[in-house]
């Protein structure tokens, strides 16, 4: 009971914070859709997996420092915590400076790569430009969130990610609806609100008074390898749906051009709502696994893990409950055209087919990287977005654009079978085992 009651005392936050952040990621989409139309939804689709690129970025580095600041944490190794803390910050400040400068010297080929052209074009380079100016807010308004986390600060976290996400829509619409700024309103909207959710994370830390420690410069590479290795995993939780998104878009316009696109876009912003609620209860569960893992605590451990599979299951069966019946109003919802308001209500059904499966495995690979099994939790993570392009090599080749469809469902499915083989398979007593 006592178990229990801690785990959603975490988890809780976590799943509201990123219930939210899914909302976050439809909100341009949203506005755009009902501003501009389909050619600005189909743009801002492709960029969309750019701008997530940052986000996972962020969460990569910050999970990895957190993951290891709680560790040292459980195992009394203060010098470890301060190291591990400051050296996150850093790589933090390095990435998102990093990234900035890729992106504005990029933007346009980036979005040619992805497939976009002509119109669909220049409105993404118009929401790119915008977005890589920010960029370094966006790494630090992600990173900084699993840090709190892992310092008990649960709540905060939550806080800080709705003052973001209140910011993003309330200039969304003074943006675009009111000045009619367009891509360009949409992008600083959402600069904006992930610079109001890291001043939030920054006051945090602020209050707490938490020391920074840099370590001498040999060590702090050391420090930065051991991050970057652990955050592979949850950097490629948060960016495998992008990864999905973009190839999907790339066969989505081979085999049904920019109406499929605009279909697409529709149907990924709900689902990666689903996901992201998947991702909360993973991330939420993280640091008590984490902390029982330095402590020695496998009984412990196990009983988080079977909470967190339990809890996704149920949310999971809840939420494709709730999109099967909505199915039909969510293009609307964007302002799409009724052929493709009538084509999401037809395709919807078949993302949803693959949801069970992959909450089974995102908590599986949730809890190989919280407990420092990198290379199960890459097997994992790394597998699905692989498996997709392999299907839609395959299927669309007989099946058209249904098999474009079909290709997200079935490597979810495949992904689960070898999450299992994996976990039954696994006999290091550091992997969180609940089979």
């Amino acid at each position: 009971m006592k178990n229990a009651r801690e785990f959603f005392s975490y988890v809780l936050p976590s799943l509201a914070a990123f219930a939210l952040s899914g909302v976050y990621a439809v909100v341009d989409g949203f506005f755009v859709g009902n501003s501009i139309g389909d050619a600005g939804l189909a743009a801002i689709n492709f960029a969309f997996p750019v701008t997530a690129l940052l986000q996972a970025a962020g969460t990569g580095i910050g999970m990895g420092g957190a993951i290891r600041f709680a560790i040292c944490g459980a195992q009394g190794d203060a010098e470890g915590e301060r190291y591990y803390f400051s050296s996150a910050l850093l790589l933090l400040l390095l990435c998102g400076a990093l990234l900035s400068l890729i992106f504005f010297v990029l933007a346009g080929p980036l979005l040619e790569a992805l497939g976009a052209e002509g119109a669909t074009l220049t409105l993404g380079m118009e929401y790119l430009i915008f977005i890589a100016a920010g960029a370094l807010f966006q790494v630090f308004g992600t990173g900084l969130i699993p840090l709190i986390r892992n310092m008990g600060g649960s709540l905060c976290a939550m806080f800080a990610m709705s003052a973001g996400f209140i910011a993003n829509i309330i200039l969304d619409w003074l943006f675009i609806m009111v000045f009619g700024w367009g891509m360009a309103g949409a992008a600083a909207a959402t600069v904006i609100g992930q610079a109001v959710t890291a001043l939030g994370a920054v006051l945090y830390f602020a209050a707490k008074r938490y020391p920074l420690s840099l370590p001498p410069a040999r060590r702090m590479l050391h420090l930065f390898s051991v991050i970057l290795k652990i955050s592979l995993a949850p950097f490629g939780i948060t960016f495998s749906p992008m990864i999905g998104m973009i190839l999907m878009n790339r066969f989505a316009v081979l085999y049904g051009g920019e109406g499929a696109v605009a279909c697409y876009a529709c149907v990924g912003y709900i689902v990666t709502i689903v996901y992201l609620l998947l991702q909360g209860i993973g991330d939420g569960c993280q640091p008590m696994i984490s902390r029982y893992y330095g402590r020695g605590r496998r009984a412990d451990m196990k009983r988080t893990c079977w909470l967190a599979y339990a809890t996704a299951g149920a949310l999971s069966l809840l939420s494709v409950c709730l999109l099967f019946l909505t199915r039909w109003r969510i293009g609307g919802l964007f302002g799409a055209s009724p052929p493709v308001s009538l084509g999401v209500g037809e395709t919807l059904p078949l993302f949803l087919a693959g949801v069970l499966f992959l909450a089974y495995t995102r908590i599986t690979a949730a809890g190989f990287y919280a407990t420092d099994e990198s290379l199960l939790s890459y097997i994992l993570v790394y597998a699905e977005p692989l498996l997709l392009l392999v299907f839609l090599l395959l299927l669309p080749a007989f099946l058209g654009l249904t098999g474009v469809w079909l290709a997200m469902p079935a490597s979810q499915m495949t992904t689960a079978l070898i999450a299992a083989a994996v976990k039954r398979r696994a006999d290091s007593p550091n992997a969180c085992r609940v089979g």
